[in-house]
């Protein structure tokens, strides 16, 4: 099969977004950003040999060091090693009482269970929720149209709130993140993440992170359902 002459013509242009109320350009930051690290899981991943527990350590604790407050540390339910990883760090005192230990699961019961026991001890955790949400994914990986890919998100949600009502002892904060948004419709993303939202209740005071890539430059958070209870990150991954 011969090359095209223009390869870019087999592209679809993105959809233009019409927001004339945007506020954000105009405003200025004034206090310092929250960072999260997410090296030990999205930089650990990228590895040909990846990191094992004495390599996680040394570099968990370089992080600290640092001054990072908020750390993705693993994927307890993916490995052994990354449960283990988690549980050495509650067990042997890793975590300052200033820092936040993040973890990530995928919308399935069996992997939020394990995700939830290997923080099991923990002073306070993010737990961070995941499912695809583009057209691809629906038809050929989940077979289901958007209300049973909503339903995924929304289910496994309220099962977040079943696994930390078992854990009181931990203060919890909840993160979402509808995968592929980039290519997915932005009303269903936005419905999507609306959806979660109402199951999680969050608060002004315990807010929700919710990760599109690029949901405040494109959707911006003042369209949510709650927008003043919600903490909309820029993901760069390592």
């Amino acid at each position: 099969m011969s090359m095209l002459k223009d390869p870019s013509s087999k592209y679809r242009a993105f959809p233009t977004i019409n927001l004339p109320d945007r506020t954000w350009p105009s405003k200025t930051i004034t206090a310092a950003p929250i960072w999260c690290s997410s090296d030990l899981r999205d930089g650990n991943q990228s590895l040909i040999e990846p990191m094992d527990a004495v390599k996680k350590l040394r570099f968990w604790k370089t992080l600290v060091a640092v001054g990072v407050k908020e750390i993705e540390a693993s994927f307890p339910a993916a490995s052994q090693t990354d449960f283990d990883f988690v549980r050495t760090l509650i067990e042997e005192g890793h975590i300052p009482d200033d820092t936040t230990i993040q973890v990530l699961t995928q919308a399935r019961e069996d992997l939020i269970a394990r995700t939830f026991e290997s923080l099991r001890g923990a002073k306070k955790a993010i737990v961070h929720l995941y499912n695809a949400t583009c057209p691809s994914f629906r038809r050929i990986v989940f077979n289901q149209d958007k209300e049973g890919v909503k339903e995924i998100a929304v289910n496994a949600a309220k099962l977040f709130v079943k696994y930390a009502a078992q854990q009181p002892e931990t203060q919890w904060q909840f993160e979402y993140s509808p995968e592929t948004f980039s290519a997915t419709e932005l009303e269903f993303a936005k419905e999507v993440c609306d959806a979660v939202i109402e199951v999680w209740n969050p608060t002004p005071e315990r807010k929700v992170i919710l990760n599109p890539a690029r949901y405040r430059g494109s959707r911006h958070a003042e369209h949510l359902r709650r927008p003043d209870r919600v903490v909309p990150p820029q993901h760069h991954p390592s």
